[in-house]
This record gives C-alpha cells, sequence and structure tokens, in this order.
C-alpha cells in the first residue's frame, strides 16, 4: 500500500532564509513553504526565487515539500505557479479553492510549466465556497490529471468570513471538518486540519490534535516547530493499534480464512474492511519508521 504520513504540516515563511535551513533539521513529515500569507506584499517576488532555489537544492531529506503559492488572480499568482511547477515540489498548495475550476485551471498551468509527474496539488478548503463546493473540488481528484491529492483546512479563515465564534470545542467548525474529510474520503484524498494558533499552549494543542484525529483527519497544519512533537505523537498509530492490525493481517492470510468476509480474532468478529483499515495502520507505521531512517 503506497501512503505516505502527514501527521505534522508545517508552514514555513518563505522570503525567510534562517526559516528555510532551519526546516532541514524538523521532524516534521511535510513542509509548507509559503509564498502567500507569510510574505509581505513587496518581498513575494524575492521568496518565490528564494524557495524555488531551496527546493532545488534539496537537504530536506524525506520530508515532503509544498509550495504554498499566491491565488492565480493576484499580481503574483501565475508566476509562482509556473515557478513552483519548475522547480519540482512534492506538491503545490493552492490558496482559495472555491470550486473545481480553481483546481482544474492550476493542473493546466503546471502540466504546460512542465512540472515533473510526482508534484501534485493540494487544495485550501478556506472560504464559504470551499465548502459549500467541496464534493465538487475533491471529484476532480478522480482524474489524474487534475493532480490532486489532499485537502487543506484553512479553519482561520473560515471562521473570519463565516462570522463564527472561535470557541475551544470548535463547535462552529465540526460542521465544516466533517463535510471535508467525508468529500475527501469519497474521492481518495488525504485531508488536514487547520492550524492552532496559541503555539504555545501545549495542552490546548494536545486537545485540538486528539479531536482533528477522532474526526478522521491524516495530520494537522503547523504554525511552530515547537507544535511537531505533539502532533506526531497523536496522528501516528499507537503500538496497541500496530500489534492487532498485524493479527487482523495474520489471521486473514491463513488458509482456511481466505476466501471468509467475517472471521474471529481474539474472541471478537472481524470483517474485511478491518482487513483494509489493518493494512493502512500497518503501512503507516511503516512509512513512519522509514522517515526516521
Amino acid at each position: 500500500m503506497d501512503v505516505r504520513p502527514r501527521r505534522s504540516v508545517l508552514y514555513m515563511p518563505g522570503s525567510n532564509d534562517r526559516a528555510l535551513e532551519k526546516a532541514k533539521t524538523i521532524p516534521a513529515d511535510a513542509l509548507i513553504l509559503d509564498l502567500e500569507d507569510a510574505v509581505a506584499p513587496d518581498a513575494k517576488t524575492e521568496a518565490r526565487e528564494k524557495v524555488c532555489a531551496a527546493v532545488k537544492a534539496g537537504g530536506y531529506g524525506k520530508r515532503e515539500l509544498i509550495i504554498r503559492v499566491n491565488a492565480l488572480e493576484t499580481p503574483w499568482g501565475a508566476d509562482d505557479l509556473k515557478a513552483a511547477s519548475q522547480a519540482g515540489p512534492d506538491a503545490i498548495l493552492v490558496p482559495k479553492v472555491g470550486r473545481p475550476g480553481d483546481i482544474i485551471s492550476a493542473a493546466k498551468v503546471v502540466t504546460a510549466a512542465d512540472a515533473p509527474d510526482k508534484t501534485m496539488l493540494w487544495a485550501m478548503m478556506e472560504t464559504p465556497m470551499s465548502i459549500l463546493n467541496v464534493r465538487e473540488i475533491a471529484m476532480a481528484g478522480i482524474e489524474r490529471e487534475h493532480r490532486l491529492t489532499c485537502l487543506v483546512m484553512g479553519t482561520n479563515d473560515l471562521i473570519k468570513e463565516s462570522h463564527a465564534r472561535a470557541y475551544e470545542d470548535r463547535f462552529a467548525v465540526v460542521p465544516w471538518l466533517s463535510m471535508t474529510i467525508v468529500a475527501a474520503r469519497a474521492y481518495g484524498l488525504d485531508v488536514l486540519d487547520g492550524v492552532y494558533n496559541e503555539f504555545r499552549d501545549m495542552e490546548g494543542l494536545r486537545r485540538e490534535c486528539e479531536h482533528g484525529r477522532t474526526l478522521g483527519m491524516d495530520g494537522k497544519t503547523l504554525i511552530h516547530p515547537a507544535q511537531v512533537e505533539i502532533t506526531n505523537e497523536i496522528f501516528s498509530p499507537s503500538e496497541d493499534e500496530v500489534t492487532w492490525s498485524r493479527k487482523i493481517i495474520a489471521a486473514f492470510k491463513q488458509p482456511e480464512n481466505a476466501a471468509r468476509g467475517v472471521i474471529t480474532v481474539d474472541g471478537k468478529m472481524v470483517e474485511r474492511l478491518h482487513l483494509q483499515m489493518s493494512e493502512r495502520t500497518v503501512a503507516i507505521a511503516e512509512a513512519i519508521v522509514d522517515m526516521s531512517t
């Protein structure tokens, strides 16, 4: 099973040389090198050059590298997208995706710019229109030419634009998260939770990570390196989960169970859907070990 851990996905400002260098030592699964929110308008062009040079130079180990570009309708968007495509990151994060056409248009630019086949597209889900159209946006991922593999929640922008209150229990946010998760799963995409703003509040971060994992998120976007350790811990399969998953896989491999849809493992009824879940759990656990070696 081809899976990639995306437990911790850290935003790094593209205009900051020191941050780009430090990112090589941070144990995040993925890095979003940001040309959008983290970069002032008068630094956009310079940041683009720095980020693309950093991606081409490498040195980030097995971390997944993503470039977040400015929206196509901005003065920098088209040049960002072309330059990012030629730099060849693992993915390009498209902001303000409100309709499937936003992804389809970006994919055409990326392909025309001769981006390598490995360069995928991620979509920021950060506006009310994103949520209203999430099914159609996720459906764009069916076609390989659209390159879409991951949806990223922009919870701060969603709260701002919906006039909701940002309470700790995320009462207002849960429907948006759930709609996006269901759409992502329906079309085989990953989905990442939004950022936790209080980067010194580790207990609050822990609660929100647990909340996101319970909902079904693959991981969480982060704004500070100090948030990586807790996020990796919570979004990793536990030792007990991996052990149980291996038992299920081994049981279904027994000749007498090869054609069965339901079996018993340690006194519990197990179906083939549990086998699929177990295979993914073990694949993620093994991929996490591989990243650390």
